[in-house]
């Protein structure tokens, strides 16, 4: 087995079992892993729920090389399927299902995308500065440096990296490749530390993360994608089957948030006396709240300490008028 497989850690496994399994008893369950990686959920729900079948999504085409062949022992109850997460209907097709018993999303970047330097995810290791979830895809981080104006630079620094120093850091990059490409991890490293009040970068860690998470969720769409896949995900649950994201970002777990809480909530107007069928809800939260990984499991597993897990389940059909947008 390849080593990036070996190092996988998948986080909360237990817990995402123990919360899907129930919906994948029934014989012939279709479950979907729509951010397959390297396939460590999907082995786990598969195993031990043998009589469903898996289809697993991934952008990533080495992924879904890596997947396919720690999943080879299962034979055809693991399909592959090469797409965006959102293309949750897609999957469906791939096994001539109409809806599914159970969803799964672990977002934001894969292990192996992080282990293999030359991807450009990581502030660690000095490499192109590339962050492309799939390499099919046209545009890099490079790309997002040299191409965008300052106050573009500043809106994604701190929107989608929660960056305090986000103007500095736009502006050092804008003087910066003015002089000289910026083409590499290394140098933007540079230009962040540079940007940075030295009293900032003596604590927190790596001054650069908030930038390097920040770029790499522009350059691969990933809020666009997340926010068409939750409500692909919904519609496409069958009554009694289950969700399950694991988020690690604050804007990732907002979203899931409002969309399971609308559909949990009855929606009839305060002034009627009695609830209407449409509005009563569709979904039953299965988590209090978001859920953290234990003590444990984030020292055991450094990808775990941020992860935020919300769980629902489809109790009947939406009606046309709650339909998620």
């Amino acid at each position: 087995m390849n080593d990036a497989v070996e190092r996988h850690v998948p986080v909360m496994l237990d817990r995402c079992v123990e919360l899907l399994r129930p919906a994948l008893d029934p014989s012939g369950a279709i479950a979907i892993d729509a951010t397959l990686g390297l396939g460590g959920h999907a082995e786990a729900l598969l195993a031990s729920s043998p009589g469903a079948k898996l289809v697993g999504i991934d952008r990533d085409g080495e992924a879904i090389r890596l997947a396919t062949e720690r999943l080879a022992p299962f034979g055809s109850r693991f399909t592959a399927h090469r797409a965006e997460y959102d293309d949750i209907a897609g999957a469906l097709r791939a096994v001539g299902a109409t809806r599914a018993d159970a969803i799964l999303f672990d977002l934001g970047v894969s292990s192996m995308q992080i282990d293999e330097a030359d991807r450009g995810f990581s502030y660690a290791a000095d490499a192109p500065l590339d962050m492309r979830m799939s390499r099919d895809d046209p545009w890099t981080a490079a790309d997002l440096v040299r191409d965008e104006d300052e106050s573009t630079l500043a809106r994604i620094l701190a929107e989608y990296g929660e960056e305090r120093y986000a103007p500095r850091i736009a502006r050092a990059i804008v003087r910066r490749r003015a002089i000289a490409p910026i083409g590499r991890t290394g140098d933007l490293v540079e230009i962040v530390r540079g940007a940075i009040p030295a009293a900032a970068r003596a604590k927190g860690g790596n001054p650069a993360k908030r930038t390097f998470q920040a770029l790499r969720i522009a350059v691969n769409d990933e809020l666009g994608i997340l926010s068409r896949a939750i409500p692909a995900a919904l519609e496409a649950t069958a009554v009694g089957g289950r969700i399950v994201v694991l988020s690690y970002h604050s804007l990732e777990d907002r979203l899931v948030k409002r969309a399971f809480a609308a559909g949990a909530e009855d929606q009839t107007p305060r002034l009627l006396p009695v609830t209407r069928e449409e509005d009563r809800p569709y979904l039953r939260l299965l988590t209090r709240g978001a859920e953290k990984a234990s003590d444990a499991e984030a020292e055991r597993n450094p990808r775990s300490a941020s992860v935020r897990l919300r769980a629902a389940e489809r109790i009947r059909e939406t009606p046309p008028s709650r339909r998620v947008a």
